[in-house]
């Protein structure tokens, strides 16, 4: 694998997530190898772009073959992947935290949700898709006992900052934020903000602009 003494930006390791995905359904479909130009077409990038960031991993494809699918998701998993597998953390057990314990289920083994947190007494003590449930009273104990670093939240959002707070005091660093407030967070805690509503108002915008532009 590639030193990673050179910082990688967030667009980098979004574009190296996307390749993977790629790769995956492509290894399931029997491809063997793949070409740059052909990857980036998949990926909606260039080939240029392709081969930087695979550059990122140290792999280089063939001039006559590309590159081997197999051994690139074995370099991506090194880079991507923590050693031994990361044990994620969900705050929040309603519509959408179910749902997101339902679409993550068997999906990463590296990366799974494998504790949740919830202020309902009605869901807490008792397992939900084999995921056990925990009142939020026990949340930092839990946290220090699994070494979990990585969280998401799913709460409401007058919830999401005092939640956020106790997280970063449990020692979580990495927050993927389904609530549509802004969190604030030290420095050295990463969050990634995903607002369902505005991605839908986007999409449905740039649809009304193309039956009006036709």
């Amino acid at each position: 694998m590639a030193s990673t003494s050179r910082p990688i930006s967030e667009r980098t390791i979004a574009r190296l997530s996307l390749y993977r995905r790629i790769l995956n359904v492509l290894q399931t479909e029997g491809v063997g190898h793949i070409f740059s130009r052909e990857l980036a077409v998949l990926a909606g990038r260039t080939a240029a772009q392709v081969r930087r960031d695979l550059m990122v991993l140290g792999s280089t494809g063939s001039p006559s073959r590309g590159y081997d699918v197999a051994a690139l998701i074995q370099s991506l998993r090194a880079f991507l992947d923590k050693p031994g597998g990361q044990t994620v953390a969900l705050v929040g057990v309603g519509n959408l935290g179910k749902a997101l314990l339902t679409h993550f289920t068997g999906r990463r083994p590296n990366l799974t949700i494998s504790v949740a947190f919830d202020s309902d007494p009605l869901k807490a003590n008792r397992s939900i898709n084999a995921c056990r449930v925990w009142p939020m009273d026990h949340l930092a104990e839990v946290l220090t006992a699994k070494d979990v670093d990585v969280a998401i939240i799913a709460v409401p959002p007058k919830a999401a900052q005092a939640v956020t707070d106790r997280l970063v005091a449990a020692g979580v660093r990495g927050i993927l934020n389904f609530a549509p407030v802004r969190l604030r967070v030290p420095e050295g805690v990463h969050v990634e903000d995903l607002d369902m509503t505005v991605s839908l108002e986007k999409v449905a915008y740039f649809a009304r602009r193309g039956t009006e532009v036709t």
